[in-house]
């Protein structure tokens, strides 16, 4: 569990972060891969709106950055909904594809590890920052 909190609002945001996937809507050969996933992203819906205050791109970019750091090649994520999923392509996710699940659609998600350099938005006016990992 990765948390992000600020000296102002406290905790505003948390993503669970795994090095290994679900079983199911990615490939053999995509879990074979070296990947990180996230899910369960959680922010404050007080700040989703605020200008210039985007704590979910800040937890992905995070993670993207994480990954290249442990030599990990690709971040995966999945959501329920067309809205996030286009939310998520804002953050450099490319849709990798859709599967119909019993009740729900999935969207399934990939974006490749790199170093970010995250120092504004961590020094930004908002005193947004990496909490506890």
């Amino acid at each position: 569990m990765w948390v992000l909190d600020d000296d102002a609002y406290g905790v505003v945001g948390q993503i669970l972060v795994q090095d290994q996937g679900p079983p199911w809507g990615w490939t053999d050969a995509e879990r074979a891969e070296p990947a990180l996933y996230l899910s369960g992203s959680i922010t404050d819906p007080a700040l989703r709106g605020e200008p210039g205050v985007r704590p979910g791109t800040l937890m992905a970019w995070w993670a993207v950055d994480r990954a290249a750091l442990l030599g990990v090649d690709w971040v995966r994520r999945h959501c329920h909904f067309e809205q996030v999923a286009r939310y998520n392509q804002t953050q450099g996710f490319a849709l990798v594809r859709e599967q119909q699940r019993t009740h729900a659609r999935l969207y399934l998600m990939a974006r490749r590890a790199e170093r970010l350099d995250l120092s504004e938005w961590i020094r930004s006016e908002t005193h947004v920052r990496p909490g506890r990992e």
